[in-house]
């Protein structure tokens, strides 16, 4: 699993980003919220979940569509040689690569910090996240409604290192290039309407 790369470019996100993450989480519908986080959740909860994430110990990670827009997004909260995965994609993102690219970066990064196991709880009825957890080689267990998934993290080396190293790096690049094709967006939105006047 922490030998795989992806395309899409994945950045890892501080808690400046906390707004920009509660607002992808917003974004989704009642019922993808409900597959995301297990059960029926209100927005104050989520509002709560956001505002207790710990960004000293915990990560998350984020895909930038157009715009600048979170698209994806996933929680990685550490808990001694264990770390636990949430993920979240915008259905307009879906089928895209944007949930794997997003497991595969929080694994490598996990493998990195010394975790020898992550897992992700979802409902059974997942279907696509039990499809992304056993595409990047999680065993999943399925009881009573319920789905666990599990993978063993091989000890980082110098491959996963550098491949970390590069994956922020891709990142922070195309973020940069979104950045500027927004600005310029806005630019020629503001001209046109200054020009319409």
């Amino acid at each position: 699993m922490g030998n795989e790369s992806t395309t899409t470019p994945v950045q890892r996100l501080g808690a400046n980003a906390a707004a920009q993450y509660l607002d992808h989480l917003l974004a989704l519908s009642p019922e993808d919220a409900r597959l995301r986080f297990g059960s029926a959740i209100s927005a104050e909860t989520i509002r709560k979940y956001v505002q207790g994430i710990d960004f000293d110990t915990d990560e998350v990670f984020g895909v930038h569509g157009d715009g600048l827009t979170l698209v994806g997004a996933a929680h990685l909260a550490f808990g001694g040689e264990v770390a636990e995965l949430g993920v979240s994609v915008l259905p307009q993102q879906r089928g895209r690569g944007v949930g794997k690219a997003l497991v595969t970066r929080a694994a490598e990064h996990a493998r990195n910090r010394k975790v020898r196991q992550l897992f992700m709880h979802c409902l059974a009825e997942n279907a696509t996240m039990i499809h992304i957890a056993r595409s990047a080689s999680m065993d999943v267990v399925i009881d009573s409604g319920d789905a666990d998934a599990h993978v063993a993290l091989p000890p980082a080396d110098s491959r996963s290192i550098h491949n970390e190293f590069l994956a922020e790096r891709l990142a922070l690049y195309d973020f940069a290039l979104k950045s500027q094709v927004e600005t310029m967006r806005r630019i020629g939105l503001a001209l046109v309407g200054a020009g319409s006047k």
